[in-house]
């Protein structure tokens, strides 16, 4: 099952077919014991009428956290930004400890879903998506669903110094969600794809794959740290980290078109911009 939240209801895919939650309470429903309840849904609904055209960002009051360097490519790629810098050691030391990269990305109002303009910084020279599953997890710290997000990130900024990670990480249109949640009775399949493409004037300049399999942490691994010493009444989001990394030579320009697919959730599509001058 996939959820949708719009701007009047929430809805429910099943099969191909759509049903009315009957409620604009995302924060409520996410928190309750989300399949049965969804499949009530479904069993006691009609299908209705909808078009993706009309989901939005599957996120009201919960915060997101991501976590970084899960996947080798992560690593590589982060040693390469930061060796003029001194900071290699860091990702590699982080990509095998026992303890793994953790870091605050977003508020909800920070946050675009599908079809909205995500955002490179003004003061960054060099700019990529991060394709990550997302992990939707309740006030219990139980993952209750899964959906697409983008991590944009300026690797110029993070790597002339790792301390400055929260800047290249977090301003406004920063992450991307969605376009929708997709809700299982059983946890992910390993062998789920995630793939990127970047269009630009109508032609792809970058694409990339890469399978769950290749992540060194497990999902639930990941949620242990982030929710050890930190409560979510409302629930939150949890980015876990990217295996698709751009060559160096790559940077996003404006109008691009970030493209990211993950198997069985669907299609995440924004357009890049950068913050209008006053």
């Amino acid at each position: 099952m996939i959820l949708y939240r719009t701007n009047h209801t929430i809805i429910v895919e099943e099969g191909g077919k759509f049903y009315d939650c009957e409620s604009q309470d995302w924060d409520g429903l996410i928190n309750e014991n989300l399949y049965p309840v969804l499949q009530d849904v479904i069993a006691k609904g009609k299908s209705v009428d909808f078009s993706l055209d009309d989901a939005i960002k599957p996120i009201v009051s919960q915060e997101v956290w991501a976590c970084g360097v899960t996947y080798l490519k992560s690593k590589v790629g982060r040693q390469e930004e930061s060796k003029d810098s001194g900071g290699a050691d860091f990702y590699g030391k982080v990509y095998v400890a026992e303890r793994p990269e953790v870091f605050f990305k977003a508020t909800p109002s920070r946050v675009v879903g599908p079809g909205e303009k995500i955002r490179i910084r003004r003061d960054s020279t060099w700019d990529v998506p991060e394709p990550e599953l997302t992990l939707c997890v309740n006030k219990n710290a139980q993952i209750v669903g899964y959906t697409i997000g983008n991590d944009m990130s300026s690797r110029s900024i993070e790597g002339e110094n790792p301390l400055y990670l929260p800047q290249a990480k977090t301003y406004d249109r920063c992450a991307a969600l969605g376009p929708g949640v997709l809700v299982l009775d059983e946890p992910i399949s390993l062998e789920t794809k995630i793939s990127l493409e970047i269009v630009r004037a109508g032609a792809v300049v970058f694409f990339g794959e890469v399978q769950l399999n290749q992540m060194k942490r497990s999902l639930t691994e990941l949620v242990g740290f982030v929710c050890r010493e930190a409560s979510f009444p409302h629930g939150c989001f949890i980015m876990t980290g990217t295996g698709i990394v751009p060559t160096s030579d790559f940077t996003l320009e404006v109008d691009d078109k970030v493209k990211i697919t993950i198997e069985g959730i669907g299609t995440l599509v924004n357009i890049v911009e950068k913050k209008p001058l006053d």
